[in-house]
């Protein structure tokens, strides 16, 4: 399944978490299916979600756009540089 077509229907299931700072705390505490970070994501906030999905087992996919088109393809009008699908 592609990344947006994973990120709608999540979203029309309502199993998302969107953002950086919601995205680390799934992360570390209920354990999410899938963390999907954009291409431009700032290195240290990369490197924090790159190590904790390793360490909980996460599956991280990286979206090959920017954190603008995430947050459009998430139905925001703002940029989204991290979501958790639960």
């Amino acid at each position: 399944m592609k990344i947006e077509e994973e990120i709608t229907s999540a979203l029309k299931a309502k199993k998302i978490v969107l953002g950086l700072n919601g995205t680390m705390s799934k992360l570390k505490s209920s354990s999410p299916k899938t963390v999907i970070i954009a291409k431009n994501i700032p290195e240290k906030e990369r490197k924090d979600i790159e190590y904790n999905s390793k360490i909980f087992k996460v599956k991280l996919e990286i979206f090959e756009g920017t954190s603008k088109e995430l947050g459009v393809i998430c139905g925001k009008p703002f940029p989204v540089s991290a979501l958790a699908i639960m």
